[in-house]
């Protein structure tokens, strides 16, 4: 994952959405517990133990934040846990699957990407990533839109931090770069939040990119505007939670020849 200003411990207690999301996809992986897996952008570490738990294989979890790599080595003593940034990983047949979730779309250069994952696989090696695609939180971008003008001086030069790709884009560059069997599929999915407590931690956690332009006596601020904004889009359901509509890409393929 892009090394960017990650709090490991606010992650990993907001990253409730992205947990059970992940859970889903290990089901896709049908292992049969002898497997080597890399898993790419592995954040906390706690969906990496839950793969190493899975196989009695080279589980490696790797990340660019060194204070995810710090937390999840103090947490999870199985895998091996590397701080490295995706787009350098040094690998060379060495892995039957890798897998990824909620983290890829952090990377804008898909295409050193995958020119590193497909050498990092083994022959006949297998992917499975999932990340977020077009269309992703589109309320939320809405809710930013309404929120960022009273603050437009700070986010004059932003750049925009994630890489929200759709399933043509993506089956095309898999074709690109020598993988088949390919399956790409964007997927809706309702994230939903207990409260509103809830749902400012997961924006302060995943959307920091957005404060981080900003001074921080103003944060606080513009995430009490951002949050009604989103609420007045999208209103709170009838036990006050709050419902995110997501887009995920996934992408399932085997490595070519």
């Amino acid at each position: 994952m892009t090394n960017k200003t990650w709090d490991a411990k606010e992650y990993a207690k907001n990253s409730k959405g992205q947990e059970v999301w992940a859970k889903e996809l290990i089901k896709k992986l049908y292992l049969d517990g002898t497997e080597s897996i890399l898993d790419i952008g592995c954040g906390d570490g706690k969906i990496t133990n839950m793969l190493a738990n899975l196989t009695s294989g080279r589980v490696v979890g790797i990340d660019a934040s060194e204070e995810m790599i710090s937390l999840a080595k103090s947490i999870y003593k199985k895998p091996t846990f590397l701080q490295m940034d995706a787009l350098k990983m040094n690998f060379k047949d060495e892995f039957d699957f890798l897998f990824s979730n909620a983290a890829l779309h952090w990377i804008k250069d898909q295409k050193t990407l995958l020119k590193g994952v497909h050498k990092a696989l083994k022959k006949g090696g297998r992917i499975l990533f999932q990340m977020g695609g077009a269309g992703n939180a589109r309320v939320v971008f809405s809710a930013l839109d309404l929120t960022i003008p009273s603050y437009k001086r700070y986010f004059k030069d932003f750049d925009f931090p994630y890489a929200f790709y759709d399933d043509k884009f993506y089956l095309d560059l898999l074709k690109r770069h020598n993988f088949r069997d390919i399956e790409v599929n964007l997927i809706k999915k309702d994230m939903i939040h207990d409260d509103i407590l809830a749902f400012k931690g997961w924006l302060e956690t995943t959307w920091f990119p957005y404060l981080n332009v900003l001074p921080k006596n103003l944060r606080e601020n513009f995430l009490a505007e951002l949050i009604e904004n989103y609420i007045k889009l999208s209103p709170l359901d009838s036990q006050n939670r709050v419902h995110i509509d997501m887009v995920r890409l996934e992408v399932n393929a085997l490595k070519g020849e």
